[in-house]
């Protein structure tokens, strides 16, 4: 799943454009690389995002194409 999608549809971002910037800005980071949105993601790797205020970082769980809200969660770990 492309990087972009994932965060959109975690809901980590609100929006596909909102994670699209973010990874053109370089404040993306997958396995401790910058990555850009078409990123292909895999179950088990490390995102972090880096905002002014700090960050976050999680473990992809799992890659579902739609989720409900309350499933969301599912798809990653906070680290």
């Amino acid at each position: 799943m492309r990087l972009d999608k994932f965060l959109k549809v975690s809901r980590i971002l609100k929006r596909r454009a909102v994670a699209k910037e973010a990874c053109d800005g370089g404040k993306v980071l997958v396995n401790g690389k910058e990555a850009k949105p078409a990123h292909e993601l895999k179950v088990g790797d490390v995102v972090e995002i880096r905002f002014a205020s700090g960050g976050v970082k999680f473990e992809v769980a799992a890659l579902l194409n739609s989720t409900k809200k309350d499933d969301a969660e599912k798809m990653y770990k906070i680290l």
